[in-house]
């Protein structure tokens, strides 16, 4: 039997997989809650909300609130807490977090890193947010679409700056954690189409990935999982260009089988399973494995992870996850 990487590796290379990968099975890690390496001095800065709590602010001035059944926090954009209310200015306002942090910081966190068996799973860092995200929390989303086109020099100004902040960062995880995956958040998209036009995410965003994703290929980094649980096809090929493995969170608006048709080889595709339909209050047994049944007839044995669309393990609602998983091995005993 293939440890989970390995059965991972076969499934996205076209190879021999021996059952279908069950969702985050082969990034499961060090975090109790959310399987991946998440703790570190540096994403520990600032403050984070917890659900039905009060709001908080992170280490940028971001202030998030994250209300009861909702799958994360979300940024505060009324007027007073937009950190960014005049693009032009963002110099004046924007600080990016710390990360030249001693070795002594980082030993606290190295001992379940170091736990990690890496011929099991992948030593997956969680990075999250990502630039078209950081970009809307701090001046919120309407803002920002308006910023890209109104004041392009300063929103590249804006990405740069960003960029070198998640290089310093990536440097400093590479060399303490040597992670075998990482895992990148960064929303692209509604549910039906993406933010960006294709032709601006190729001006704003391409380039910052390329810096970003190339960097830590450079450095030992043997997966990249980039999540966007939106509509993204129109996004692919520059997702594939900028060296991303897998497209975690990809809905089923994409169409995703053939998204495996005409691209996989070239790139992977984990998700297919909406958590807008999958992950409600009335889910059922049966009805999650009619979902997992027809997305995996759908999409087969290659290039595919079924998967939540959500961006780690986990459901809003209790026990949706876990049926999820029971499905799917469910249908690798069929299928395999």
């Amino acid at each position: 039997m293939l440890t989970k990487r390995q059965n991972l590796l076969e499934t996205i290379r076209g190879g021999n997989p021996d059952r279908f990968v069950n969702q985050y099975e082969a990034f499961m890690c060090t975090d109790a809650i959310y399987g991946m390496i998440m703790g570190d001095p540096i994403s520990a800065q600032g403050e984070r909300p917890m659900p039905g709590g009060e709001p908080k602010k992170n280490a940028w001035g971001v202030t998030y609130a994250w209300p009861e059944n909702v799958p994360a926090g979300f940024p505060v954009h009324d007027q007073e807490h937009k950190v960014i209310k005049d693009i032009t200015k963002w110099k004046e306002v924007v600080k990016a977090p710390k990360t030249d942090f001693p070795p002594e910081a980082w030993a606290p966190f190295l001992p379940a890193v170091e736990a990690i068996d890496r011929n099991e799973v992948f030593a997956t860092a969680f990075v999250a947010p990502g630039i078209f995200e950081q970009c809307h929390h701090l001046m919120g989303m309407d803002d920002a679409l308006l910023n890209f086109y109104e004041e392009p020099e300063a929103m590249h100004e804006l990405i740069d700056y960003f960029t070198e902040y998640e290089l310093r960062y990536a440097a400093e995880l590479v060399k303490y954690y040597k992670p075998d995956c990482i895992f990148h958040h960064d929303d692209w998209g509604s549910s039906t189409n993406s933010f960006l036009s294709p032709a601006m995410f190729e001006e704003f965003i391409v380039p910052a990935y390329k810096k970003i994703y190339g960097f830590y290929k450079e450095n030992g980094v043997e997966l990249i999982v980039h999540h966007s649980d939106s509509y993204a096809a129109n996004l692919v090929p520059y997702m594939i260009e900028v060296g991303i493995d897998i497209f975690q969170g990809c809905i089923p608006t994409n169409n995703v089988p053939e998204l495996i048709k005409k691209y996989g080889g070239q790139i992977s595709f984990m998700g297919n399973l909406d958590s807008a339909v999958v992950d409600t209050e009335d889910w059922t047994d049966e009805s999650i494995e009619a979902e997992v049944r027809q997305s995996i007839e759908k999409c087969g044995k290659h290039y595919y992870i079924p998967c939540i669309a959500q961006g780690g393990p986990g459901s809003i609602f209790p026990g949706v996850y876990e049926s999820i998983s029971k499905a799917i091995d469910k249908m690798s005993e069929e299928k395999f």
